[in-house]
């Protein structure tokens, strides 16, 4: 029994025909916009590709990017199909294609779905990245005077203004590193001899932040050095004072950044898709319609059209033999043609 069976009149299929035509321009409109979306996403993801560390995380906008050139040959073609289907007399020259062309087109808005759930599904990748890219800048943030990472004190310094944010997960993040460069540290100084002694790496290690931790809204002066020192600044209390510095660490304020882009990508091509589909359903009725109108001989005559010509059940065990008996009639021949060595 057809699934979803409707009947169509001359003047119904001539519509149908007529809107799905319009529809297929405007799919090829959102074919753009899913591209321009792929193209914006990866420029953003570039602009902090140096405190990535996974470069692979270019998928998603690889896939928007590709399906959004895809969506405008598709639809551009469909376009072309469902101009020429509002008569039913030059269906004929599209009759073998329109099969194929709507399974493809179901695979295609399979994939946009995928780049869809892409977008919302990447978070712990994306936070992953993050972390260890930054974990790298910071430990490199000293080491201003060696190609290849002096441009990371500028990287580290711009992105903690930029997005009001101190360390990885937080400002004691660089209590644990060493970011003043040796070339600025005095080695003839006992202070700094202790210091260095006392770390067992050796490593000038201090209760410091950088100057770009300072949050610019707090009315103190900044305190960025001995900020666990309560002896060491007036009327200062570290354990309740409210510190002067950017509190939240830079990995969350980027991954909250990159989700909430890649979250409001996701729900438009979520749309797009389900735009898609509806495009995609009104082709399948008006290719089922307009074959039983050549099977009938009448051009005028009423037709019915449906999404499946039998149940979903039946469907897919049709197919599923036709792919067995393709795979058998495969090994038959790999037989035949087979000659055993002399």
């Amino acid at each position: 029994m057809a699934v979803l069976k409707v009947k169509f009149t001359k003047t119904k299929r001539c519509k149908l025909a007529q809107i799905l035509w319009i529809l297929n321009w405007i799919s090829v409109i959102t074919g753009i916009i899913l591209f321009s979306l792929g193209l914006f996403l990866k420029v953003e993801i570039r602009k902090k590709n140096e405190i990535m560390y996974n470069r692979e995380i270019h998928s998603v906008p690889n896939m928007l990017i590709a399906v959004g050139v895809i969506a405008c040959g598709i639809n551009f073609l469909g376009g072309k199909i469902c101009y020429d289907c509002s008569d039913s007399n030059k269906f004929h020259r599209w009759k073998l294609i329109m099969l194929p062309y709507i399974i493809c087109t179901f695979f295609f808005t399979f994939c946009v779905l995928v780049g869809a759930l892409m977008c919302y599904t990447m978070k712990n990748e994306l936070e992953e990245s993050l972390y260890l890219g930054l974990k790298e800048a910071l430990k490199f943030y000293k080491d201003t005077d060696i190609p290849g990472r002096c441009f990371l004190k500028k990287t580290v310094d711009l992105l903690q203004m930029e997005f009001r944010c101190c360390g990885n997960n937080g400002f004691r993040d660089w209590f644990e590193i060493q970011w003043i460069s040796m070339r600025y540290l005095d080695v003839s100084n006992k202070e700094v001899q202790d210091r260095l002694k006392s770390n067992v790496d050796g490593k000038y290690l201090m209760d410091s932040v950088p100057f770009s931790c300072c949050n610019i809204y707090s009315p103190r002066p900044c305190i960025q050095h001995q900020l666990t020192n309560n002896s060491a600044h007036y009327s200062y209390e570290f354990q309740t004072e409210e510190l002067n510095v950017w509190m939240t660490g830079c990995r969350q304020a980027l991954l909250e950044y990159y989700m909430q882009i890649m979250q409001s990508i996701g729900f438009t091509v979520l749309i797009i898709w389900l735009f898609e589909l509806s495009v995609l359903t009104g082709v399948r009725y008006l290719q089922t319609a307009l074959e039983n109108v050549l099977l009938q001989g009448d051009p005028d005559s009423e037709s019915e059209g449906w999404l499946l010509e039998n149940g979903f059940v039946e469907t897919a065990r049709t197919n599923f033999n036709i792919i067995k008996n393709l795979g058998k009639s495969n090994q038959i021949n790999a037989t035949r043609h087979y000659k055993a060595p002399e």
